[in-house]
This record gives C-alpha cells, sequence and structure tokens, in this order.
C-alpha cells in the first residue's frame, strides 16, 4: 500500500501552542461569543422586567453553559474524535460499522446543523445592527444587514486565508470588550452573583408563569456548541479547551452585567433598554457596533466554511447528491461548495426579509439546534458504549443530556406558530433528499452484478493483441465498485467485449473507497496480467474530495518508476512524471429501465433518487477528470425480477 498524502504523523490535536488558542479564538467560539447580543433579549421579550425572571434567567445561563459547552461539549463530546476531527459526521463515520440505524441519528442532526447555518448569519448581524436604533430608532437594519451578507457570501470563493490572521485578534477585542463591559456594570451590583444558585433557575421553571417556555430563550446561550465540535480539527482540541477558559469567564461576566443592568429597570419592557448596548457607554457605542459587527460576521464565516465542510463529508459518504467542491486556500480541511454557497446566500436573505428583527429569528433559531443537540447524544453515547466505557456512566451520560436537551425542545417548539416551523421544513426537506439519496445508492448496489474478471483475461488479452480491431485507447479506464482485484461488474465487460470492442494496450480497473478516518490518502495496485489488466483501489477519507485525474496519474508515474508498468511513448517523461499519453476513462452512467419489478415504495425511491443524479455534478466532474478524455455510457439498470412472457409463434 502506497501514501499519497504529506500529512503530518501527529495530529493538530495533540498539540498545544498559544498561537493555536488565538486561532481558536478566531474560527470556532464565534456563535458562542456573540450570544450576549440577542440571548437576554429573548428571555425577556415581552414580558416585564422582574428579579425572579432576571436571576432566573441568569442563573439558568450559567447551568446551561457548565452542563451543554463546558461538560457535554469541551470535555466529553470533543474526545470523541475521528483522527482529531469532530462534527456528527465525523462522529457517524466513527460508529458506523456497528449498525446502520446510526445513520439516521447522523442525517437527523446534520440535516438540522445545515438548516441552523441559514438563521445563524442573519440574527448574528441583525443583532449587532440594531446597536444603531439606540442612536437612531429610525435606521433602516435590513438594508445594511443584507447588503453584509451579500458581501461576506462573494468573499466566500477567495477562501479565508488571507483574513483569516485577523480573526483572532478581532475576536480577542470583542471578548476584552464584553468582559470589561460586564465588570463595569457589576461594580456595586455584586449581589447579582448570588444567581449562580441553581434555586433560582428552579423557581424561575416551576414558579413564573410560563417559566418553562422562557429556557426557548436560554438556550440561545449554547447554540453555538456543536459548531465549536465541529471545527475542532481546524485548531485542535487543547487550543479550544484553553480558550474555553478565558471565554466563558468572558462571557458569564457578560451576562451577570447585563443582568445587574436590568435589575434597574424592574416593571419596564425591553423597550426601555437595549439588554447588550445598554451597557455601553453613549461615548463608546459606535465603536461597539464596529467590533460587534466583526465578530458577528467572523461568528457567520465560520458557521459557513463549517456547513461547506459538513456538505463535503455528506457526499463523500453516500448521504447527498454530488457537488462541485473546490479548494479556495491551501488551509488544510477547507473547501468552497459554489452551489451551497449562493443558496445559503439566498436563504440568508429570505431569513432577514421575513423576520425583520433579529427578535422574530429565535424561535427558528434555537429549534434547530436543539434537534442537533439530541442527535449527537445519542450518537456519543453509543460511541462511548463500543469504546468499553463502563456502562452505569454511559447510561448516566445519556440520560441527563437527553432530560436537559428534551426540556429545552420542549421550551423551543413552543415558538413552532412564530418561526420555528422554518426550521423544521428546512430540516425535514434536507432529511428527506439525504435518505433517498442514500437508499437510491443502496438499492442500486444491491442489483448491481459482479463477475469474475480472471474468466475474461484470455479475452481481454485477445482484443489487446488483434492489430484487426481499431485502437479505441492505449489505456483504457474504467471505475468499479468491485472492492477485490478478481471480480468486476458485468456491465464493464460488456461495454468492452459485447458492444463495439474497445481495443487498448492496457484495462484498468479503479476502485474508490471512502475511509472512516478523515485524511486516509493512500492506494494499492494489482496487476491481473502484466502489461494488459491492471486493478488500482484509492482508499481515500471522508474529508477528501476524489480528484482521481492527479491521483492516478501519480500512481501511473510510481508504477513506471518501480519497473511495474511500460509506457512505450515518445511523449512520455518519466523524469517530470508528465503523461500526455492516450489515457480514455469510461463513465458507466445508469438509468431506470422499464423491465423493472419494484415495490411501490422502491419504485418512488428509484424515480426520485434519479431525479437527484440528473441535477447533481455528472461523474466525471465529481471524480475531477478532464472532459477531454473522458466518454459517458448510459447502460439500462434492471431493478428485481422482471415478468417471464410466454410469447408463441404463430404461421
Amino acid at each position: 500500500m502506497s501514501n499519497l498524502s504529506h500529512a503530518p504523523a501527529s495530529h493538530i490535536s495533540n498539540q498545544f501552542k498559544w498561537g493555536g488558542v488565538l486561532l481558536a479564538l478566531g474560527i470556532v467560539f464565534g456563535d458562542l461569543g456573540t450570544s450576549p447580543l440577542y440571548t437576554f433579549k429573548a428571555i425577556i421579550g415581552e414580558k416585564v422586567i422582574s428579579e425572579t425572571l432576571v436571576f432566573g434567567g441568569v442563573s439558568a445561563i450559567f447551568w446551561t453553559l457548565f452542563f451543554q459547552t463546558t461538560l457535554k461539549y469541551v470535555l466529553i463530546t470533543m474526545r470523541a474524535d475521528n483522527n482529531g476531527e469532530g462534527g456528527i459526521f465525523s462522529l457517524y463515520a466513527l460508529i458506523r460499522r456497528y449498525g446502520q440505524w446510526v445513520l439516521w441519528p447522523a442525517i437527523i442532526g446534520g440535516s438540522f446543523m445545515i438548516a441552523d447555518s441559514l438563521i445563524t448569519p442573519p440574527i448574528s448581524v441583525t443583532s449587532a445592527m440594531e446597536g444603531l436604533k439606540v442612536l437612531n430608532p429610525s435606521v433602516p437594519i435590513m438594508p445594511i444587514t443584507i447588503g453584509i451578507l451579500v458581501v461576506l457570501f462573494l468573499f466566500q470563493q477567495s477562501g479565508t486565508n488571507r483574513i483569516g490572521v485577523f480573526f483572532g485578534p478581532a475576536m480577542v477585542i470583542w471578548f476584552g470588550m464584553i468582559a470589561i463591559l460586564g465588570i463595569t456594570n457589576l461594580s456595586g451590583n455584586l449581589y447579582v452573583l448570588k444567581a449562580i444558585n441553581p434555586m433560582y433557575a428552579y423557581d424561575l421553571v416551576v414558579n413564573y408563569p410560563g417559566g418553562l417556555w422562557v429556557l426557548g430563550g436560554v438556550f440561545l446561550c449554547t447554540t453555538g456548541a456543536e459548531a465549536l465540535y465541529a471545527d475542532m480539527g481546524h485548531v485542535g482540541r487543547r487550543n479550544i479547551q484553553v480558550a474555553w477558559i478565558f471565554i466563558k469567564m468572558a462571557l458569564l461576566l457578560c451576562y451577570f452585567g447585563e443582568a445587574a443592568l436590568l435589575l434597574k429597570y424592574q416593571g419596564q419592557h425591553l423597550t426601555a433598554i437595549d439588554a447588550f448596548y445598554g451597557l455601553v457607554p453613549q461615548w463608546f457605542l459606535i465603536p461597539s457596533i464596529i467590533i460587534a459587527t466583526a465578530a458577528t460576521i467572523i461568528a457567520s464565516q465560520a458557521l459557513i466554511t463549517g456547513t461547506f465542510t459538513l456538505f463535503n463529508e455528506a457526499i463523500r459518504l453516500n448521504v447527498w447528491p454530488k457537488l462541485r467542491v473546490e479548494f479556495p486556500t491551501d488551509m488544510r480541511g477547507q473547501v468552497y461548495v459554489p452551489s451551497i454557497n449562493w443558496l445559503m446566500m439566498l436563504g440568508c436573505i429570505g431569513m432577514v426579509l421575513h423576520f425583520k428583527e433579529s427578535s422574530n429569528m429565535e424561535a427558528a433559531f434555537g429549534l434547530s439546534v436543539t434537534v442537533t443537540m439530541l442527535m449527537t447524544t445519542v450518537l456519543l453515547s453509543f460511541y462511548l458504549y463500543t469504546q468499553r466505557v463502563p456502562k452505569p456512566l454511559v447510561l448516566l451520560v445519556f440520560l441527563v443530556f437527553i432530560w436537559i436537551e428534551v426540556t429545552f425542545l420542549v421550551a423551543n417548539l413552543a415558538k413552532f406558530a412564530h418561526g420555528g416551523w422554518i426550521s423544521l421544513v428546512i430540516g425535514l426537506a434536507l432529511i428527506i433528499i439525504m435518505y433517498i439519496w442514500f437508499a437510491g445508492k443502496n438499492l442500486k448496489a444491491r442489483y448491481k452484478r459482479l463477475v469474475d474478471l480472471n474468466k475474461y483475461i484470455p479475452t481481454l488479452r485477445i482484443l489487446s493483441n488483434d492489430m484487426e480491431v481499431p485502437k479505441y485507447a492505449t489505456h483504457l479506464v474504467y471505475f468499479t465498485m468491485a472492492e477485490k482485484p478478481d471480480k468486476v461488474e458485468d456491465r464493464a465487460i460488456s461495454s468492452i467485449l459485447h458492444q463495439q470492442p474497445k481495443r487498448a494496450d492496457i484495462y484498468w480497473f479503479i476502485h474508490v473507497e471512502v475511509d472512516d478516518k478523515p485524511y486516509t490518502a493512500t492506494y494499492t495496485s494489482r496487476i491481473i496480467e502484466p502489461e494488459e489488466v491492471i486493478y488500482v483501489k484509492f482508499t481515500l477519507g471522508f474529508r477528501i474530495v476524489p480528484r482521481i485525474n492527479i491521483l492516478f496519474k501519480k500512481v501511473v508515474f510510481e508504477m513506471v518508476k518501480n519497473n511495474e508498468l511500460k509506457i512505450e511513448s515518445k511523449y512520455f517523461d518519466a523524469e517530470s512524471g508528465n503523461i500526455l499519453g492516450d489515457f480514455r476513462f469510461v463513465i458507466l452512467k445508469s438509468f431506470l429501465s422499464v423491465e423493472n419489478s419494484l415495490s411501490l415504495w422502491d419504485n418512488m425511491i428509484m424515480r426520485l433518487h434519479f431525479i437527484l443524479d440528473r441535477l447533481s455534478l455528472p461523474d466525471d466532474k465529481a471524480y475531477g477528470l478532464d472532459d477531454n478524455n473522458v466518454i459517458i455510457e448510459r447502460t439500462p439498470l434492471i431493478l428485481g425480477k422482471t415478468e417471464n412472457i410466454t410469447l408463441t409463434r404463430e404461421y
């Protein structure tokens, strides 16, 4: 087996560097870090400000950050890393070999996290812009927010490598600012700190009218925890854990400062004061809005790039149709998916136009994240079980976090009619697409017939040396689903022999396998018949885009260099590895034959699957092949047993 990757042996998750901590501040904490802009606004809502509401709200925030963010994600979930990579699909890849059922929590969680990516940029940027209303209530917020979002999405195609170095310092300024604002407002009001007592949160939920529904607003303080786990591979677990100490202190100081401020306005509504910008002195208001806007843009940027990674993983794990994936920078793991970028931009603009204000977006925001966290808890508990963690401890972890998250889910469902339904509709639509694609791929694989390749070797040898047959290609390459070199699809043999015979000097059969590790890049080659038939198997991680055109040329060059293969061509330069000879790839594209006997459900799934297939990226583009050396052949796919018709000849 040979390695195609130049990745370092030790992963970033095992390294601690202060530069990594700074990078973590700029990449993974944006969503969590900007939550003080809107969390208390969601808790108070249209209710009258009271001591029970404020003390109970800040107490619930304190313990939510402890249980959900610190305990569940920073200390437990981040240990479930897949070679340093995190996120719900990375977690799924770790445990999918233990049972097929784990696909469903992964699909549901991934779908609702994508739905969350359509609401986080609008609510974050809108919340920052609403600070302008403190200066002038008539300032048009929507056009400014939409303008910022459009610029943000237009910038994605160039990547974040250039400005990424500014993200860390910018977020240090943000967290430093909210900490100082919190301390300033806590001065002389330290009695607010008694809300650390969890009984205040209990009193809010049990005794305050509608207290359970208030938790829907409290939940917004931890919505970025799932994104924190997903971005772990970019900066490393230890760097995130160290950075969280500083960030949590800044967040708590800010939240308690907001609580101290709100207690001064008991008996009034939030129209009298902005929970966050009320902390800011008048002379510092404009700079604070600028800093907050920068922080929300960074938070949105982190979630957008995380969404691109999520789609790339879904494509590689066969739960999403193929899309064009690009590499805007040399940063490891960073990808850009053009079609998703523009759809997200339109979705975010639609959210702003529909909801208009950040307070109207809160219901749609919390609901999707709660579902994702629930699915992560299910997968995490099963992962701990597979790692032979004591069963009582696994059960304790499962029950504690399921209880917390189900409570938050119920609280968020109260906002269903006020916008939460949008998140559910988007999430369900994504779940349906993922299921149709995955089920259709499985049905096709089930009915594709493999034959013994060795049986056809003599015929292929004769054809390869038959000078009376016009040469079709010097090197003819087929993709195969066969995991072993002695098997191949019957339709590939039919393409070579039974239609117009395709004479070639060498027949290549390539199998691409997705590995459960994120950045695997290896291959094995097997010479079935010297100078006639060769089988190559690529094993690529689920975060590696299969650029087969480049990888295959590298394999051929190495085989020539090792004297395993001879290419007698004056156009081949063994020193540089440039192959300008005749390499032709044949893509066998299936279409649903009319000769099928499927159940009503399977027939519907396959028809919808082929509709998605027509809309998805063509196979040659998905494999990174050049147009000038690719042939597409369409072959009928017959599923199930066709009807046996008796035909009688009449004279």
